[in-house]
């Protein structure tokens, strides 16, 4: 799997809102209800990285959780990275994320 051009990666960020290219990652931050919810998030997000083989850098902040994506052995943001992405915001919808 080969790293996407910039052009490819922000045509595909168009139809995932709230994503974008952050030091040749692309980030997003999650806001939910407290910390267990938050925790509760991340738990949920570890099982879809180990399904898929892929893993994101994960920061959390009491309520507030920032997801960071790259392939690092590609040097940079791969179609793998999208799908992930994808699955995560979903996951959050699902849960109820706040804006």
């Amino acid at each position: 799997m080969t790293a996407l051009s910039e052009t490819a990666v922000q045509q595909a960020l168009a139809n995932m809102p709230d994503w974008h290219v952050e030091a040749g990652e692309i980030t997003r931050q999650f806001r939910f209800k407290d910390f267990v919810e938050a925790f509760g998030f991340i738990s949920q997000v570890a099982a879809l990285q180990e399904q898929m083989n892929h893993h994101a850098t994960i920061t959390n902040t009491w309520a507030y959780v920032t997801i960071n994506l790259s392939t690092h052995d590609e040097g940079g943001i791969t179609v793998k990275d999208l799908q992930l992405a994808q699955k995560i915001g979903e996951r959050a919808a699902a849960l109820g994320q706040q804006p």
